[in-house]
């Protein structure tokens, strides 16, 4: 681990700085939107709006970078980002909002393409594992801290909108300045998305439901908060409820993962986060307590089934399909995550369920991963569990190019178990 830090410091520092503005403006879009009398369907129009950039940036950012370069695609993105950023607080229009939040997403997917090519770059095969898992610690630590930071400026003026372009601008100097080597860059060709339904039925249609899950947090949380009348304080702890979850129950789940049939913990997931999303829509409104015990356990719960549908889906992939892969679970996740917000939005609406909305899309989308993980259990036989490979950490905000190097750590842990196996 010391060994990542030393190579790598200067592409994490600037990596947290850049996930705490990125964190900064989504819950503060959300609190501002109240306060300028933004409909919910208004606004989720605009978060789902950053989701439609992403994957459009995951798409085309790669031919940028074999265009341009990496630092001149690094650069070029920062300006956009920084500049959209100062836009909002003076073009306070949902219009306006939605599409800088398609350039935000478009631009933040290309950073991620740019910065973790960097960082597999600088791994080897030795540290790759921790130099994914410390990467992952880096954003979600990112956008906790961007919570803290509500709190420095009035939402209804320019100061946050002002730090969160401020801490993006000034990432990329640790980066640019610090990292000489410029990698270099490829993808591989995606699997065609039948053959990969075919492969794992529970790992597309988990990723494509988990989409709307993570969209809904990451979108629409602040959003809720504003509407269900909760001071800034209470917004903040609220939205960092579901990251700290995450963080601390990734390694848990993670090492049940390795000893047991994954359909079954996808299942347990899936229904111990329906629950915390039920209990929220049952005491939420009355007890901030049970609110924030609720978004812990749906962040939990929600954050880490990324990474175990992807080691479900890759138990029935041959090693040198894997990486093809990639580009197909992140583009059914992505069209999830872009569905997520509208629906969220649309439920939240005075005339539908009002802010209970919000848990009630969450408690739907999880409890549907678990009864069709249920169901896949009576279809297929469960494989042994010394015959499964290793679950590498990985959140839905990570590119396909973190994707893809997670795939890789999967295959180097599957091709050590082998030779292992081979010499006892």
């Amino acid at each position: 681990m010391l060994q990542v830090i030393t190579s790598a410091w200067s592409l994490l520092l600037g990596m947290g700085l850049l996930m705490i503005g990125n964190g900064l403006q989504g819950t503060i879009l959300g609190v501002r939107g109240e306060i300028e009398g933004f409909s919910t369907l208004q606004m989720s129009v605009v978060m789902s709006a950053y989701f439609v950039g992403f994957l459009g940036g995951s798409r085309l950012a790669p031919e940028m970078i074999r265009r341009v370069g990496h630092v001149r695609v690094f650069a070029a993105l920062a300006s956009f980002i920084s500049a959209v950023m100062i836009m909002y607080p003076m073009l306070t229009e949902p219009v306006a909002w939605a599409l800088g939040r398609v350039v935000i997403g478009f631009c933040f997917s290309g950073v991620y393409v740019t910065a973790e090519s960097w960082l597999n770059n600088a791994a080897n095969n030795e540290n790759r594992g921790q130099a994914l898992s410390l990467y992952m610690i880096v954003q979600m630590t990112g956008i906790i801290t961007a919570q803290g930071l509500m709190l420095v400026g009035d939402p209804a003026g320019y100061e946050t909108f002002v730090i969160a372009s401020i801490l993006v601008s000034v990432s990329f100097a640790p980066i640019l300045l610090s990292i000489s080597p410029t990698p270099a860059f490829d993808t591989t060709k995606p699997m065609t998305l039948r053959e990969l339904m075919g492969k794992s039925p529970l790992g597309c249609v988990g990723m494509f439901l988990l989409g709307g899950v993570f969209s809904a947090q990451f979108g629409m949380s602040a959003v809720y908060g504003a509407r269900a009348g909760l001071t800034l304080v209470e917004i903040s702890t609220f939205v960092a409820a579901f990251y700290v979850g995450a963080i601390l129950l990734q390694y848990p789940l993670g090492w049940f993962s390795d000893r047991m049939d994954r359909r079954f913990l996808i299942m347990l997931a899936g229904i111990i986060g329906a629950c915390g999303a039920a209990t929220a829509m049952m005491f939420g409104s009355t007890s901030f307590p049970f609110l924030l015990a609720s978004a812990f356990v749906i962040g939990g719960m929600s954050n880490p089934l990324y990474s175990l549908l992807i080691a479900h889906t890759n138990d029935f992939l041959e090693h040198e399909d894997m990486a093809a892969a990639s580009g197909g679970l992140v583009f059914i996740n992505g069209l999830g995550a872009i569905a997520g917000p509208l629906i969220t939005g649309w439920l939240m609406g005075d005339d539908v369920f009002g802010p209970s909305g919000f848990f009630l899309i969450i408690l739907a989308l999880l409890a549907a991963t678990a009864v069709y993980a249920m169901y896949r259990m009576t279809q297929r036989a469960a494989i042994p569990v010394d015959e499964t490979g290793k679950m590498s950490p990985l959140y839905p905000t990570a590119s396909p190019v973190a994707f893809e190097l997670a795939q890789e750590v999967a295959i180097e842990a599957a091709e050590a178990d082998q030779e292992t196996q081979d010499v006892a």
